[in-house]
């Protein structure tokens, strides 16, 4: 018989080799996790944008991240309608159309069909439109207050005709712009539960929408799309927003006519022209902000889609022209023109639904059971933020919901500041109840605004320009809860 020790010796020899196996394969499986994670991301990524590596990144963080962009890809192979989308690192994907897809829209610029795949970043993509959540898209008088030379160089910017290049007198600048500027965001996130954002496409005319339109909290429209009995079986006939060009805000009396409560917003400056029609009617009228001020700039639809984002928990888009099989632009109230691009702009509206941004509806959906439990959920969006929060703003990104708040002002809540207006306004205008959404009391907005407001200790955020959320004007108002 073996005695004791020799038990023991021959029980450790052969407990040695099964844990040195256990142990290589526990390393040879987190070599294969890792490859998973980051085989195709394993490296620096664009390190011109990127503040920290994917090594740097916790396992978590990875996961969250993988997991999002698999959620990605799989709502788009489910609502994309022959669209897939290819992963290429952590971040990047592209989204092709299929083999066959007519492209039919020229370049004439470049000398090119328009291409059948797009490239994107969903982490900036993810940042970029969750923040819009938190923002505020109208220009007001504390964010000219706040921003550095926000009246002498930024307001002459949004004033057309103004015969100089800068505000060297405020006094002036003010005149041109008091009759659209509230002293405070007359709208806030989360105001409304359900948005509903009208495009022009003749697709409309395919599918009765109307009604459906018509059932949510606020509808949003653009520039001169006509709203009338003729059309309501197919846009609906609810009015409260409209965002304007500046050529279609020559024409607001006429836009405007049959509703003075539809807030109207313009895209880019105004001038005397504008202001002498906004002293003449009932209605609401606001710059937007956070545009680019160039020559060219376009996208209304899209920035529609950001103001219903800045107010709105859901937000459903009609009349996009996000359906395969376009061989030309049409809207539903006019013949065709050019100056959009439908493939481009279907993979993009595709991507922000996948995102989670916003809900699609056209006619190839219409007949489908509206169910969006393939769109990542709100848990798995949030996580996936936090992540590319960190991984696109390194320890920037871990400072909280003020991170990216470059400047700063402060505003008293016991004074609520000038009424937008002006002495000149005609009696229609004064006796109107255009300043309602200025002067609503705080206790008075939807709860969960309310719960919003008091989650962002009373600050509201401000784009500086463009597209770019890294640099924001945040001013603090003092939480008044009473108000």
């Amino acid at each position: 018989m073996r005695s004791r020790s020799q038990f023991q010796s021959h029980k450790k020899s052969t407990l040695l080799p099964v844990v040195c196996a256990a142990a290589f394969f526990s390393l040879l499986l987190f070599g294969i996790q890792s490859s998973f994670f980051s085989g195709r991301i394993n490296r620096k990524i664009d390190l011109g944008k990127e503040k920290v590596q994917v090594s740097d990144l916790s396992p978590q963080e990875l996961r969250s991240l993988a997991d999002f962009q698999t959620s990605v890809q799989q709502c788009v192979a489910n609502r994309g309608l022959g669209l897939t989308a290819h992963l290429v690192d952590l971040c990047k994907l592209t989204l092709k159309f299929p083999e066959g897809t007519n492209s039919t829209w020229y370049n004439e610029q470049f000398k090119v069909f328009e291409p059948l795949e797009y490239h994107y970043d969903i982490c900036d993509a993810i940042l970029l439109w969750e923040q819009y959540r938190n923002m505020t898209t109208v220009l007001t008088r504390e964010y000219l207050d706040a921003r550095p030379d926000g009246w002498l160089d930024y307001a002459a910017k949004r004033i057309a005709q103004l015969g100089a290049d800068k505000c060297y007198n405020q006094t002036l600048c003010e005149e041109h712009l008091n009759v659209l500027l509230p002293a405070k965001p007359p709208f806030h996130p989360r105001q409304f539960r359900t948005c509903a954002v009208v495009g022009n496409s003749g697709d409309l005319l395919k599918t009765e929408f109307g009604k459906e339109i018509d059932s949510h909290d606020a509808v949003i429209r653009d520039n001169e799309a006509p709203v009338n009995e003729k059309y309501a079986k197919y846009v609906g006939l609810k009015r409260d927003f409209r965002l304007v060009v500046r050529g279609a805000a020559r024409n607001m009396i006429k836009i405007l006519k049959g509703s003075d409560d539809e807030v109207l917003i313009i895209k880019s400056v105004t001038h005397k022209d504008f202001n002498d029609m906004i002293k003449s009617i009932p209605n609401p009228v606001y710059l937007f902000q956070g545009i680019v001020l160039r020559r060219g700039a376009k996208g209304t639809g899209m920035k529609s889609i950001e103001l219903a984002l800045s107010m709105c928990d859901i937000v459903d888009i009609y009349g996009f022209t996000v359906d395969p099989g376009y061989t030309e632009w049409t809207r539903y109230f006019s013949t065709p023109r050019k100056g959009h691009n439908p493939l481009q702009g279907r993979a993009y509206y595709q991507l922000l639904e996948c995102l989670g941004v916003i809900r699609i509806h056209s006619p190839m959906r219409a007949k489908r059971k509206q169910d969006w439990s393939d769109v990542p959920s709100r848990e798995m969006i949030n996580r996936a933020h936090a992540a590319a929060l960190h991984f696109k703003r390194g320890p920037d990104g871990q400072l909280g919901q003020f991170g990216s708040c470059k400047v700063w002002g402060n505003v008293d809540p016991d004074d609520s500041g000038p009424i937008s207006g002006s002495s000149d306004m005609s009696d229609v205008r004064k006796h109107s109840n255009y300043s309602k959404w200025e002067t609503m009391p705080f206790k008075s907005i939807r709860k969960e605004a309310q719960d919003h407001f008091k989650q962002m200790e009373g600050v509201s955020m401000y784009k500086i320009d463009g597209n770019k959320l890294d640099d924001l004007v945040c001013v603090r108002h003092s939480v008044n809860f009473k108000g």
